[in-house]
């Protein structure tokens, strides 16, 4: 017999099944080595390699496209096949192995071959590994298991930085050799999901459906359909981190602390995902993703008015405050919204659309930045925010629940 007794109702932290933890480790390992080279990367493409800002902007815009892409494919399939693990295994696996590429760049164009490769790997294990949260969680925590294993993956976000300024200072500023480190970590992540994870069983009777068409689309519901419009006019006004790095650059800090910036917005970021996510099992999820918003408006004002150091720092704490709000709320709110038998094309179409709207909000970004200067890049990153605003409070596709 259930009992109110606070001594038989273990913390919410000692519900989530081991799974999450395990898949927590994963990203972080896997966050780890993809920041030891993302926070780089911008300035290595700079000063290295003579790209401009535009450049930049492309390269990381083209990158991010193309993991949503694969994304519908892979959830899809995930679904199809009712194996999510293995397809997240291969996935990771093609990240760990492009990060040699980096270290080996002749030129921006094999840089973008790499981040290609990097990003197809991501959309091959991001639809599948989230689908897979979902799979493992009980209904009633599925917003603390999101923020969970989105604030494990932000600990390696922002210890990736740092090891990033630890070499930079050791090896004096030989961008190639950091590179190759990164190698190691991305290795582990593998390891850890290949060995560490258990796949919860298929039900007995379920139907394999088909992956990717018209008919499994219109299966998904208006409210579904209203998250990923609004999740794409939010990622609109989020353009690449890169841009935070260049701006940073702007302060005249040495090139070996720049990547300080993004620990200090990882730090944040990681602070508050879990919490924020664990609110949104109680909470309205339109409230929290406003908030979200009037954050990142904040943000883009104070980056937009200047490059100093501390102006610099405030300006990526907001930004990194917003994503602890809205990363993995935006999760939980395809995941409320998707039925069960659907998640992973669910979550690869909503990625698509994201996916696409970066590439778009990061092109945009360089060239503002290289016509008009840093400014009227991140003042176009505050008004995209205001007509997402405008789009919650004002939508025309009904929504229900808690949404």
């Amino acid at each position: 017999m259930q009992t109110d007794s606070p001594i038989e109702r273990p913390g919410t932290l000692r519900q989530i099944p081991r799974g999450i933890w395990m898949l927590g480790f994963v990203s972080m390992f896997m966050d780890i080595s993809s920041e030891i080279i993302h926070s780089l990367l911008p300035m290595f493409l700079v000063t290295s390699l003579g790209a401009s800002a535009a450049m930049v902007g492309l390269i990381e815009g083209v990158a991010e496209a193309a993991s949503p892409i694969v994304k519908v494919f892979s959830g899809a399939l995930s679904d199809y096949l009712g194996n999510r693990k293995w397809l997240a295994v291969v996935g990771y696996g093609m990240g760990a192995l492009s990060k040699p590429l980096f270290a080996l760049a002749p030129a921006a164009g094999f840089v973008l071959t790499a981040r290609v490769i990097d990003r197809i790997g991501k959309g091959i294990r991001g639809a599948p590994r989230d689908a897979l949260v979902a799979d493992i969680t009980p209904a009633h925590l599925r917003g603390a298991a999101f923020g969970l294993r989105q604030a494990l993956d932000t600990v390696g976000a922002f210890l990736g930085p740092l090891l990033a300024v630890v070499l930079m200072l050791l090896w004096a500023d030989n961008f190639r050799r950091v590179f190759w480190v990164a190698v190691v970590p991305g290795l582990i992540a593998v390891a850890i999901l290949a060995f560490g994870i258990t796949e919860p069983d298929r039900k007995q009777g379920t139907k394999r459906v088909n992956p990717v068409t018209f008919d499994n689309l219109k299966k998904l519901s208006a409210a579904y359909w209203w998250v990923v419009c609004v999740g794409a006019v939010f990622t609109l006004s989020r353009f690449s981190e890169a841009f935070l790095v260049l701006r940073a650059m702007q302060g005249g800090v040495p090139i070996a602390l720049v990547p300080l910036v993004m620990v200090a917005m990882n730090i944040v970021y990681a602070v508050s995902a879990y919490p924020f996510g664990k609110l949104a099992d109680s909470m309205s999820h339109t409230k929290l993703l406003s908030a979200g918003l009037m954050v990142l408006i904040a943000s883009d004002i104070v980056l937009a008015h200047g490059s100093s150091w501390p102006v610099v720092t405030v300006g990526v704490a907001l930004w990194g405050l917003h994503m602890g709000l809205t990363q993995g709320l935006l999760a939980t709110m395809v995941a409320k919204s998707a039925p069960p038998d659907l998640k992973g094309t669910a979550f690869g179409f909503f990625n698509l659309m994201s996916g696409l709207a970066m590439l778009a909000a990061s092109f945009v970004a360089g060239e503002l930045w290289d016509r008009f200067g840093a400014s009227a890049t991140f003042y176009a990153g505050a008004g995209f925010c205001v007509a997402t605003l405008f789009a919650l409070s004002t939508g025309t596709i009904k929504r229900s629940g808690k949404t």
